[in-house]
C-alpha cells in the first residue's frame, strides 16, 4: 500500500506507468508530471477502469474512499461508471431537471478537480435548479432555457451565463444518451441570440520608468515568504496568476532550470516550458530551503495542501496603494509582451512563451530545442532589463504613507516629478 511519502517521491518518466495501492487502486504518473488516481474492477466480467481525480488536489484518503464507495455499488450490480436507466422509473422525482442534474453530476465528478465540481454545484444551485429543478426534464422547452439564459445575460454576466448554459447542455445530453428526452433544448439554442462579452484590457505598466517604480514597490510588500516570493518572480515568468500561483515544486528541475507546467494546469492544455533566469532560480532556491512540507512552491500559511490564491497577489498589490486603473495581477504578461516586442525579440517566441497560441499554429521555423535556447536567452535578458529597470529609477519610500491613498498619491507624485 501507497503512503504520502512514497507518492511524493513518485518522479515522472519517459512513458506512462502506474503503480498499485490496493483493491484496484492505482495511481497513473505521466510524462508530464501529472498524477491521476484510477481504479480497476470487473462488471460483467469486464475489465473497466475509472478516474478519481488528480494528485495532490485528491489526497490518497479521498481516493481510497472513492474507490470504497464504487465497491458498494458493485456489490448492488450498479456500474459506477454508468448508471443505469431504469434507476429513475422507480421515482417520477427522478426524472425532473434536477434528478438529471445530480445524476449526470455525480457520474462525472470523478473526471473533475474538486474546485471545478464546487463550481459546477455552486452555479446550478444558483441559476439553474431553483427556476427548473422541479420540471419535468421532459417538458423544459428551449423557450424557458432561452428566457432563464436572457435573464443572466441582462445581470451583465456574460462568463456566467456560458457555464451555466454549458451546465445545462451536459445535463440535457447526458438525459438523451440515457433516453430519457429526445431533444435538448439547449443544443439548437443559436449563438448570436446572446451578447458578446465586451472586452476588457487588464491595466497595466509599459513605460520603462514605470516598471522600474513598480518593481520597487513590489520589494517594499511585506507579507508571507510565499507571497513575497510569488510578487518577485511574477514579472520574470509571464505566467497567468493562477499558473503561478499554483505552481508545484515536482514542476521545477533546478538542474535543468526549467519549470514544466503540467498540461491540465494550462488555458491549451499543452505541457508549458518556462527556462528559468538566474534571479528566479535564485529566488526559488531560497525558497526551497524553507520546509512547508508541501507540494505547491506558494503553499498558504493555514493549509500546507493549498497554494496561495491569485487573490492573495492582488490584495498584496492593492495594499501598496496601487489601484485596479493602473495594474493588475495580469499585467505582469501584457508589461512584458508589449516591452519585448519593442526590443525587438521575435513575435513568434514572446507568444511562445507567453503561452498564448497552441504549437502547431506558431509561426516557428526552429526546432523545439532551438526554440527554448532562443527562449532561454530572451527570460535571461529580460530578467536583467528588469533588475537594471529597478536599480536604476528612484526607489519609492512608503514609510511615511500611512494608508493605500496616501501610497499611491505618493507614486502619482513621484511620477509626476520623475518624468
Amino acid at each position: 500500500m501507497l503512503n504520502d511519502t512514497q507518492l511524493i517521491q513518485l518522479k515522472p518518466k519517459d512513458k506512462l506507468y502506474r503503480v498499485s495501492d490496493s483493491h484496484g487502486l492505482c495511481i497513473e504518473i505521466n510524462p508530464s508530471g501529472s498524477k491521476l488516481w484510477r481504479h480497476r474492477y470487473r462488471f460483467n466480467n469486464k475489465a473497466t477502469m475509472m478516474a478519481l481525480g488528480t494528485y495532490p488536489e485528491i489526497s490518497l484518503l479521498d481516493a481510497r474512499q472513492s474507490r470504497d464507495r464504487n465497491k458498494q455499488l458493485l456489490k448492488k450490480g450498479l456500474n459506477p461508471k454508468i448508471p443505469k436507466k431504469n434507476n429513475y422509473k422507480d421515482n417520477p422525482d427522478e426524472i425532473s431537471f434536477k434528478g438529471m442534474f445530480f445524476n449526470w453530476f455525480n457520474n462525472k465528478q470523478d473526471d473533475w478537480s474538486l474546485g471545478y465540481a464546487e463550481d459546477i454545484l455552486q452555479r446550478a444551485n444558483l441559476y439553474l435548479l431553483p427556476i427548473i429543478g422541479k420540471l419535468p426534464i421532459d417538458q423544459i422547452s428551449p423557450p424557458d432555457m432561452l428566457k432563464l439564459l436572457l435573464e443572466i445575460q441582462e445581470k451583465g454576466l456574460f462568463d456566467t451565463l456560458q457555464k451555466v448554459k454549458g451546465i445545462a447542455n451536459g445535463v440535457f445530453s447526458h438525459s438523451v444518451g440515457m433516453g430519457i428526452i429526445t431533444v435538448n433544448p439547449v443544443r439548437d439554442l443559436p449563438n448570436d441570440i446572446f451578447k458578446r462579452k465586451p472586452k476588457k484590457h487588464h491595466a497595466t505598466i509599459t513605460d520603462p520608468k514605470e516598471i522600474g517604480l513598480l518593481l520597487n514597490m513590489l520589494e517594499n510588500h511585506i507579507g508571507s515568504d510565499e507571497v513575497n516570493a510569488a510578487l518577485t518572480i511574477a514579472p520574470h515568468l509571464f505566467l497567468r496568476p493562477g499558473e503561478l500561483t499554483g505552481l508545484l515544486w515536482s514542476e521545477i528541475d533546478f538542474h535543468a532550470r526549467l519549470i514544466s507546467i503540467n498540461a491540465e494546469r494550462m488555458k491549451m492544455k499543452k505541457v508549458h516550458l518556462v527556462p528559468m533566469s538566474n534571479q528566479v532560480l535564485t529566488t526559488l532556491k531560497n525558497l526551497s530551503q524553507i520546509d512547508t512540507g508541501s507540494y505547491y512552491v506558494f503553499p498558504t500559511p493555514r493549509n500546507k495542501k493549498a497554494s496561495i490564491t491569485t487573490n492573495a497577489l492582488l490584495v498584496a498589490i492593492r495594499s501598496l496603494g496601487i489601484d485596479k486603473f493602473t495594474f493588475t495581477t495580469h499585467g505582469f504578461r501584457l508589461m512584458a509582451s508589449t516591452r519585448l516586442n519593442e526590443l525587438g525579440y521575435r513575435a513568434d517566441i514572446i507568444e511562445l512563451q507567453l503561452a498564448l497560441t497552441k504549437p502547431n499554429a506558431l509561426r516557428v521555423t526552429h526546432n523545439h530545442e532551438d526554440n527554448l535556447e532562443e527562449r532561454r536567452t530572451m527570460m535571461q535578458e529580460w530578467s536583467d532589463y528588469l533588475e537594471k529597470l529597478k536599480d536604476t529609477t528612484p526607489s519609492l519610500s512608503l514609510s511615511n504613507a500611512t494608508t493605500s491613498g496616501e501610497t499611491m498619491e505618493q507614486y502619482r507624485k513621484l511620477k509626476r516629478k520623475t518624468f
